[in-house]
C-alpha cells in the first residue's frame, strides 16, 4: 500500500482511536450541541406525574376513601326527629301525641338527646298524660349508655375504623400504581436514550468511512492503490449508512414510544419536540442491599396493604369479641329540668325523671362464637399471606440487586475492552506505517471498536433500566427513592 494512504489513515484512524474510549464517557458522541435542549428522566417524571391520566385517575381514589370516611362519619350526624300521632271521631279528640327532639350520636357510648312532648286528649294512654301547666308540654333531657355490648366498640365506631384504614389501603394503591407507571416510563426513556446515543455513534463512523472512500477513490485515481480497494471501501460507506439509517428510524420509533407518556396541563397528548434529546444524569448514586430491603419492609405497597387487612381484621375482631358481652343498656331523661318550658330553674335527681334499661344475652353463643372463630382464622391465614408476601419481596430485590450488580461489572470489563480495541487498532495502524497491514485488517479492527461501544453503550441503559427495576421491587419510586 502506498505511503500516502498510509498518512492518511494514520491521520483518520488514529484520531478516531483516540477519541472512541472518550465517547464512552460522554465525550465526543455524548457532548451535545448548542442546538438541542437536554431532557433527563426527572424532567420527565415531573411531567407524568403532573399531566398523566393514571396519575390523575390514582388521586381520585383517595377521593374515594375520603367520602368513604365522610359515608361512616355520617352515622354520627346529629338526627332531627319529630312524630305526630292524632285521634278524632264521632267529634271527640281522643288524643293528640306531638313529639320533637334531637339526638347526638357520640364516638363514645354516651348518646345525648333532647326534646319536647306535647300530649292531650281524653282517650290518652295515662303513661303519656301530661297535666296542663305548662300547656300539656314536657321537656326532656336525657342519656343512653351501653355498659355492656357497645360500651367498648360498635357498628359505628367499627365503620368509622374501616374507613380509615381504606383510606391508607388507597394510598398505597396510589404509590403502586404510580411505581409501575414510572418503571413502564424509565423503560422506555432509556430505550430512546439508547437510540439516540447509538444514532450518534454510527452518525460518526458514516463520517470516518465516507473520508476513507474518499480518499482511497482518489488514491485509486492516481494509481496508487488498486482499484478493488475502492470496492471495499465503498462497501464499508454503504455499512455505516445502513446502519445511521436504522438507528435514525429506532430514535423515532422510541421517541413516539415515550410520547405516549406525555400529556398537557388541560389532558390533551403531547410529542416530544424534535430538539429534545435525553442525557444521564448526574446522580449516579443508588441504596444499599440493606437499605432497600429495610425500606421495602416499612413501605412497599404490597406490604402496606396487607398490614392494613390485618388490621382491618382486627376491627373485626374486636367487634364480634364485643357481642360475646350481654346487653345493658341504661336511659336517663331529666323531665322539666332544669328548664321547664317557661325557663323556671330546678334540678333534682330523684323527681321528675324517666329511667330504664334494657337486659338480654343469648344463652349459647354459638353465633357469637362463630364470629370470633371467623374472625381469628382470617387473621392467621392473612398473618401467614402476610410472612410469604415479605420474603417474596425481599427475594425479589435480592435477586434485582445480583442483576444490577452483574451488569454494573460487565459494563466496566466492556469499557476495558473498548479500551483494549482502541489500541489493538493503534498497533495495526503501526503495522500498516511498516507495511505489514493493509485496509481489509484496519476495517476489521475498526469494525470490532464499534461493536464493542455499541455493547458497552447497551450495557449502560440497560444498567439504567435495571436500577429502575431495582427500586421498583423495593416498592419506592426511581424518581422519588427518599
Amino acid at each position: 500500500m502506498k505511503r500516502g494512504l498510509k498518512t492518511f489513515l494514520l491521520i483518520a484512524l488514529g484520531w478516531f482511536a483516540t477519541h472512541a474510549h472518550a465517547q464512552i464517557h460522554m465525550d465526543s458522541v455524548f457532548v451535545l450541541p448548542d442546538n438541542v435542549i437536554p431532557f433527563t428522566i426527572n424532567n420527565l417524571y415531573q411531567l407524568v406525574v403532573t399531566n398523566h391520566p393514571i396519575a390523575k385517575q390514582t388521586a381520585l381514589l383517595s377521593d374515594i376513601a375520603k367520602q368513604e370516611i365522610r359515608l361512616a362519619r355520617g352515622n354520627f350526624d346529629p338526627k332531627l326527629e319529630a312524630s305526630i300521632l292524632k285521634k278524632q271521631f264521632d267529634g271527640k279528640e281522643y288524643y293528640s301525641i306531638v313529639n320533637g327532639g334531637i339526638k347526638f350520636p357520640t364516638y363514645f357510648p354516651i348518646n345525648p338527646s333532647i326534646g319536647v312532648d306535647r300530649n292531650i286528649g281524653q282517650n290518652l294512654n295515662p303513661e303519656r298524660y301530661i297535666n296542663d301547666e305548662f300547656n300539656y308540654r314536657q321537656f326532656y333531657a336525657g342519656i343512653s349508655l351501653p355498659l355492656g355490648r357497645g360500651l367498648f366498640t360498635d357498628d359505628r365506631r367499627t365503620a368509622l375504623k374501616q374507613a380509615e384504614l381504606f383510606k391508607e389501603m388507597t394510598e398505597a394503591d396510589q404509590v403502586k400504581l404510580i411505581n409501575k407507571l414510572l418503571l413502564d416510563i424509565a423503560k422506555d426513556y432509556w430505550q430512546w436514550y439508547h437510540d439516540y446515543y447509538y444514532s450518534r455513534l454510527t452518525q460518526l463512523n458514516v463520517s470516518i468511512a465516507e473520508n476513507i472512500f474518499q480518499r482511497v477513490k482518489v488514491n485509486a485515481e492516481n494509481g496508487e492503490l488498486a482499484p478493488i480497494d475502492t470496492v471495499q471501501a465503498k462497501i464499508t460507506l454503504q455499512q455505516r449508512q445502513i446502519e445511521f439509517q436504522e438507528s435514525v428510524l429506532n430514535v423515532r420509533n422510541t421517541s413516539l414510544q415515550l410520547s405516549m407518556h406525555l400529556w398537557d396541563s388541560i389532558g390533551d397528548p403531547s410529542v416530544l419536540p424534535d430538539n429534545v434529546v435525553p442525557v444521564l444524569s448526574d446522580d449516579e448514586n443508588i441504596m444499599t442491599l440493606d437499605d432497600l430491603i429495610d425500606k421495602a419492609r416499612d413501605r412497599h405497597p404490597d406490604l402496606l396493604k396487607v398490614r392494613v387487612k390485618i388490621r382491618q381484621l382486627e376491627t373485626d375482631q374486636r367487634l364480634a369479641k364485643e357481642y360475646l358481652k350481654p346487653t345493658l343498656n341504661l336511659n336517663y331523661y331529666f323531665l322539666n329540668q332544669p328548664f321547664d318550658p317557661e325557663g323556671n330553674t330546678s334540678f333534682t335527681w330523684d323527681d321528675n325523671y324517666k329511667f330504664g334499661m334494657d337486659f338480654s344475652f343469648p344463652v349459647f353463643l354459638r353465633k357469637e362464637r362463630a364470629k370470633v372463630a371467623q374472625a381469628n382464622i382470617k387473621i392467621a391465614s392473612t398473618t401467614y399471606e402476610q410472612r410469604l408476601l415479605e420474603r417474596t419481596v425481599i427475594n425479589q430485590i435480592q435477586i434485582v440487586y445480583n442483576d444490577f450488580t452483574y451488569k454494573r461489572s460487565i459494563l466496566a470489563q466492556q469499557q476495558q475492552m473498548v479500551s483494549g480495541y482502541e489500541q489493538l487498532l493503534a498497533a495495526e495502524i503501526v503495522n500498516l506505517e511498516n507495511g505489514e497491514s493493509d485496509l481489509f485488517k484496519i476495517n476489521v479492527q475498526q469494525e470490532k471498536l464499534l461493536q464493542s461501544q455499541a455493547k458497552a453503550l447497551k450495557l449502560l441503559t440497560e444498567l439504567q433500566k435495571q436500577k429502575a427495576t431495582l427500586y421498583w421491587a423495593a416498592g419506592t419510586s426511581y424518581a422519588y427513592p427518599d
